[in-house]
């Protein structure tokens, strides 16, 4: 995987595309006044009773664009994080409760513009052969999914619905179908990404 990522990015166009919109890019986002915020997600693979999954995380309900929705851990830059990896990590910590030291980070996918939030995110990847034991933090995580690999790379997992989108209009958005949730936006995009440098093909249903 560490190869795979440190290769060409194939970025978001081919997903993007099958929801109709466009999307600024974190290049032209950053050249807005005032600029976006920065914040950092990190997808994490690991072992969970003896299959590769992925860790998503159901977020809690509360008065924002993002409430209740499937997302990798993650949040805003703070001043005394050092770059963007150590704020992935360290959100990623206090969000899932794991201990970092099981987590190696292996790279980075393409960075999304959410403009709901007004917010770039960079997205790293890593992996844990076991996270141990886990202790979300209750105020902002109301479930952490273990998402067996194989149903995300499964072309099934590709689904179209009509989503409530930030702006109060529904339109007709492709999503993933994971572990019976809805995953779209900006971790539908990244999964995307994540699929196509695993190799996997980007099918519609």
């Amino acid at each position: 995987m560490k190869a795979a990522l440190a290769a060409p990015l194939p970025g978001h166009e081919a997903f993007a595309a099958l929801n109709g919109y466009p999307r600024n890019s974190p290049e032209d986002a950053r050249k807005l006044s005032p600029p976006p915020k920065e914040s950092a997600v990190l997808a994490v693979f690991h072992k969970y009773n003896g299959e590769d999954h992925l860790l998503l995380m159901r977020r809690t309900v509360y008065p924002g664009v993002h409430s209740g929705q499937i997302a990798f851990p993650g949040g805003k830059r703070e001043p005394q994080d050092a770059d963007l990896q150590a704020t992935a990590l360290r959100e990623f910590a206090e969000e899932t409760g794991a201990d970092l030291s099981r987590v190696e980070v292996v790279g980075t996918l393409s960075s999304v513009f959410i403009p709901p939030s007004r917010t770039v995110v960079s997205p790293f990847v890593g992996w844990a052969e076991n996270l141990g034991r886990l202790r979300p933090d209750p105020r902002e995580v109301a479930a952490l999914l273990h998402v067996p690999l194989r149903e995300v790379l499964d072309p099934a997992s590709l689904q179209h619905k009509l989503i409530q989108m930030a702006t109060g209009h529904q339109a007709m958005a492709a999503y993933w179908h994971l572990n019976g949730e809805t995953v779209w936006g900006a971790t539908a995009l990244m999964i995307a990404e994540l699929r196509a440098v695993l190799g996997a093909t980007l099918e519609r249903p």
